[in-house]
């Protein structure tokens, strides 16, 4: 109590001073917000609710630095006036002037923050005025650093699906240095926000709410000693000098207590109401049925009877449809020898063969083609010149980009905002659906975007939109292509909002991320699916239970001994984690590297993930179609479980990397299904069996006033126990590798 009393009366005495000196500050009755006055860093954000300070100590670097062509850095001590004033009660405006530039002699750099009423949220704005020639190239803005450290503290960011780590401020800051990680928009980062928060505290959220898609960084940073900061970098489309600036978009900044979905539930609201929410593929009905039907994908690789063949064994004992995930199709080495993808390894006939063989057992494929790569080696990359095509860094080079560990062949992102590369392209993957029959394009690296300098593209310099319509129009010209053929589906790599008008399928890996990173401090949350599973479809694992192939078209002697060796039995518990999180977060099953005699020899991990597939079939209106709530609180004990970490592609020699984590052996989640049922599903991954309790809260969940508790199985819902006065509390027995989904169903349903 006396801590409490303390901290009241130091937020009064603060706010008092402040007004009383005529500082600059603004407050409402949930926030309030300091700066200092000689340069305007960020000295004060208070969580008056809370009773929490979020700043520790102020940056003399200031609110905002920008980049100018020339690679110098203004920011707020370069100028030699710093004013502001209240324009209303919850908002200031702020002037920074006097740069003492030639080029530009009347600069002046003013800036917006404002309160929202009653809410803890900031806005930010900012404006360059007077820049003569001086256009920046990056303005990084706001920029919140010495952010106080709290117990369990917690960064989470949308990268691709969603990571969160609670060593950020050790990694910022190790060894004394400097550290900095930051994230690509739209791009890696999926979403437009990032939020630092305490396990039992306040948090800050980040966001920015631009509808456009312009390309822009999030950042954390630290300084060496011990300090942590986030900012959002904008990125301007340079189109010649202008005399003015001003990003196209507000900052938000925001104080909440809670984690990672919280601010995923906050974002929600937000982004139910955008574009790519309206216009996703899922939300008009334009994706094709079958990919919302898969029951179970097969990523297999090389020619099609390893491919189909598996997946029509897998269809037959599953009884579920069974769809195809296929790299190495193509004529060309992977990762070295792009665009050359036709005419397929195997030849047009035998591949056409197959493809209408499958397509008469009800098996869908899609072929996989890099949406941005070309081979620096390759034939087609002389005689096309496609050089003149590639993305170009500001020093007129092209990056290489090496993938290919075994023939060392460099790779060169082209540009999508070219129509030279959309046609290139297009072509391609209309003549792999209308030539060889197959029903979609795995567009590899589709979520990502780059930067492109080349201004004879004709298109913004750096910054701005043109990636993304770029691939609108690439998108459109595969559909249209072939709209007399089939309706074709396009698969994209991770997840991005930007993308949901334009693909079906997002491919996302990060349920199996111990298998392919290095053990650190990242682990996988679903933070992009908590806003946005039900206008999305998300397929993909890692999952696999051999060693893996290697594509015959790379250097025999760099072949590992035995491809496709199944692997140890002890890693059959890291096996059924990342099939237990496709599941419970409402992915689609997949398994890498199938054969048919894995039906066999390793029965118990195949059941395990039929047992997955056919459970989510029968709950499909929640996994499928639901909206993800919170996950529940479950108290499920800890195990240390031995992990491999090994490429199911790449081959790596054949080594396999061990090394052990600790994990819960249950999995939880819950959703709300278009009908408004509650569902919440279970998995136990270990070998023991398990009772968990399950209680849920109305403060929380959509919970009816009293209803029904079912257990959904393939073959029907079986009645658990009736509730009443919204209260939901039962018990759910789970036996040794098992899952379960109940459904709370209002009592006049």
């Amino acid at each position: 109590m006396r801590r409490l009393a303390t901290s009241l009366w130091l937020v009064c005495y603060l706010s008092l001073c402040a007004w009383a000196q005529d500082l600059p500050v603004i407050e409402n009755a949930a926030l309030s917000l300091r700066l200092e006055p000689q340069h305007g860093s960020l000295s004060g954000f208070t969580n008056k609710k809370l009773v929490h300070e979020h700043i520790e100590k102020p940056d003399a670097a200031g609110l905002w630095s920008a980049t100018l062509p020339d690679g110098r850095v203004l920011a707020p001590a370069s100028a030699k006036s710093f004013t502001w004033k209240n324009s209303d009660a919850l908002s200031l405006s702020l002037v920074w002037s006097g740069f003492d530039l030639a080029e530009a002699p009347d600069l002046r750099v003013s800036a917006k923050v404002s309160l929202e009423p009653e809410k803890a949220v900031s806005r930010w704005r900012i404006r360059f005025d007077g820049l003569g020639s001086l256009e920046p190239r990056a303005v990084h803005f706001p920029r919140v650093s010495g952010i106080a450290p709290q117990k369990n503290e917690t960064l989470a960011v949308p990268v691709w699906m969603g990571e969160r780590t609670r060593q950020a401020r050790q990694f910022l800051n190790r060894d004394g240095n400097a550290g900095r990680d930051e994230w690509e928009y739209p791009g890696l980062l999926s979403m437009q926000c990032l939020a630092l928060y305490g396990g039992e505290g306040a948090g800050l959220r980040l966001s920015t709410n631009d509808t456009n898609a312009q390309r822009k960084l999030f950042a954390t940073f630290g300084d060496g000693k011990g300090s942590v900061g986030v900012e959002v970098v904008h990125l301007p489309a340079q189109s010649g000098p202008k005399d003015a600036y001003e990003p196209p978009c507000d900052v938000l900044l925001g104080s909440f207590h809670g984690d990672w979905y919280t601010v995923a539930e906050e974002y929600r609201a937000w982004a139910k109401d955008q574009a790519w929410v309206r216009e996703s593929r899922i939300k008009q009905a334009q994706t094709p049925d079958w990919v919302r039907d898969t029951g179970l994908w097969v990523w297999n690789r090389g020619r099609s009877p390893g491919v189909l063949g598996p997946a029509a064994a897998l269809q037959d004992a599953s009884g579920l449809p069974v769809s195809v995930f296929w790299h190495w199709w193509h004529g060309c080495a992977y990762d070295a020898g792009f665009p050359e993808y036709l005419p397929p390894r195997e030849g047009e006939d035998a591949f056409r063969a197959a493809m209408s063989d499958a397509s008469a057992k009800g098996i869908h494929a899609i072929v996989y083609m890099n949406q941005r790569l070309w081979g620096m080696t390759t034939k087609s990359w002389v005689e096309e010149g496609a050089e003149r095509f590639a993305v170009m860094q500001p020093d007129g080079s092209v990056a290489p980009e090496n993938y290919n560990t075994f023939m060392k062949a460099p790779c060169a992102s082209m540009c999508m905002g070219t129509e030279f590369w959309r046609n290139k392209y297009s072509g391609l993957a209309q003549s792999a659906v209308r030539d060889l029959g197959v029903d979609g394009i795995y567009m590899d690296q589709a979520c990502s975007s780059s930067a492109c300098y080349n201004a004879d593209h004709g298109h913004h310099v750096g910054g701005g939109s043109y990636w993304m319509e770029g691939f609108r129009l690439l998108q459109a010209d595969i559909r249209r292509g072939t709209a007399d053929v089939k309706p074709v589906a396009l698969a994209g790599e991770g997840c991005g909002e930007a993308w949901l008008p334009y693909l079906d399928m997002m491919l996302s890996l990060q349920v199996s991320m111990e298998r392919y990173a290095a053990p650190g401090v990242w682990e996988p949350i679903p933070f992009f699916h908590a806003v946005y599973h039900d206008c999305a479809t998300f397929y993909g694992n890692y999952s696999s239970l051999t060693r893996p192939p290697y594509d015959d078209l790379w250097p025999a002697e760099t072949a590992p001994k035995a491809p496709l060796e199944l692997l140890d039995r002890k890693f059959s518990t890291q096996f059924r984690l990342e099939q237990a999180r496709a599941f419970v977060w409402g992915q689609q099953p997949t398994i890498a590297n199938f054969q048919p005699s894995h039906l066999v020899d390793r029965k118990e991990e195949m059941d395990f993930v039929l047992q997955l597939s056919r459970l989510r079939t029968a709950a499909a209106k929640f996994l499928r179609d639901g909206v993800f709530l919170r996950p529940p609180a479950i108290a499920a004990p800890d195990v240390e479980i031995p992990m491999s970490r090994l490429s199911i592609y790449a081959g790596q020699q054949g080594a396999v990397k061990e090394f052990t984590k600790t994990q819960p052996m249950a999995l939880a989640s819950a959703w709300q299904a278009p009908d408004g049922t509650i569902g919440i599903v279970l998995v136990n991954i270990g070998e023991p069996p398990l009772t968990l309790l399950i209680h849920l809260t109305q403060s929380e969940y959509p919970i009816p006033t009293q209803g029904t508790i079912l257990r959904i199985t393939p073959v029907g819902n079986t009645p658990i126990v009736e509730f009443i006065n919204a209260r939901v509390e039962f018990t759910a027995d789970l036996a040794p590798s098992t899952a379960a989904v109940y459904e709370i169903r209002p009592s006049d349903r």
